[in-house]
């Protein structure tokens, strides 16, 4: 660092060591099933991920191509047990609101059930990714970066510049994948969507990775980009929702109930189609990205 500078590489290897440290951390929270570990570790695992793709360009090539396929594979193997509990948590109590002539209690509790009883069919796969050399190899890997960062150059540039046009990039990149979403049509634009919200989820952990320099103006950064993910989180959930319903319908005693829970899981995901745009709106301003 020169003088008082803070550089782009100081930055971003302070994020990478803060998200090691909680991946590292959530171990044993996580063996122990303990409330929200294993959605903690998955966070730890993305944004870690996102950070090495983010700041590529800062990296020697190809220095965390590994690491990055890891993090993909440990999140993955979390996720299944992860998205059969919140399915589950969603979708019952959704049923609880039906009218009386659907069933709602039986239909709520024939919900909970199948989703608790596929988190215990594959809750042993977390465990196991856990316990694996994968895993450890993973954590070595972490340490051994953070020990001997391989920086380029250009990292040593300063900080504020560089995040405003990291996050300014993102920013583009996710509002070339909303244009695109909103003009496709069916399965392509559910699938379009969904990719848009992985962009917002990558812009906002940009904003995050520059809040240490920016403040504030990072802050409003990441509030806008989060709020167009979790619109988008919205539509993604009722997606997954709808399509777990018509399956689980087929062998379920109470298959009108599951189609009225249908017909309103298609609802929500029009509705948070149709509010993206007013959202992005607000997080696609230029003057968002000015952290200098």
């Amino acid at each position: 660092m020169a003088g008082d500078v803070v550089t782009v590489g100081e930055v971003v290897l302070g994020r990478i060591r803060a998200q090691a440290e909680v991946l590292a951390g959530l171990d044993e929270a996580v063996r122990a099933d303990e409330p929200d570990a294993v959605h903690r570790m998955r966070v730890a695992c993305r944004r870690l991920r996102s950070a090495f793709r983010t700041y590529r360009r800062l990296l020697a090539p190809g220095a965390t191509d590994e690491l990055v396929a890891e993090l993909r594979w440990l999140a993955a193997a979390l996720g299944r047990a992860r998205d059969q509990e919140v399915l589950g948590e969603r979708l019952a109590a959704r049923a609880r609101e039906l009218p009386a002539e659907c069933g709602p209690e039986q239909v709520a509790a024939e919900l909970e059930r199948r989703g608790k009883a596929e988190y215990r069919r594959v809750w042993p796969e977390v465990v196991a990714a856990l316990d694996s050399p994968r895993r450890r190899a993973l954590a070595d890997g972490l340490a051994a970066l953070l020990t001997d960062p391989p920086l380029r150059g250009r990292a040593d540039r300063a900080a504020g510049p560089e995040l405003t046009r990291v996050a300014a990039r993102e920013q583009r990149r996710t509002a070339d994948r909303i244009r695109t979403a909103l003009a496709d049509e069916g399965r392509e634009q559910d699938i379009a969507l969904h990719e848009a919200r992985k962009a917002a989820k990558r812009a906002r952990y940009a904003g995050e990775t520059a809040l240490p320099v920016a403040g504030r103006a990072a802050e409003r950064y990441v509030a806008r980009m989060k709020a167009v993910q979790e619109v988008l989180g919205e539509h993604q959930d009722a997606v997954v929702a709808s399509t777990a319903l018509r399956e689980q319908a087929r062998t379920s005693k109470e298959p009108f109930g599951y189609g009225v829970l249908y017909g309103q899981q298609l609802a929500e995901a029009e509705r948070a189609r149709l509010a993206l745009p007013e959202v992005w709106e607000r997080a696609a301003r230029p003057e968002l990205t000015r952290f200098v």
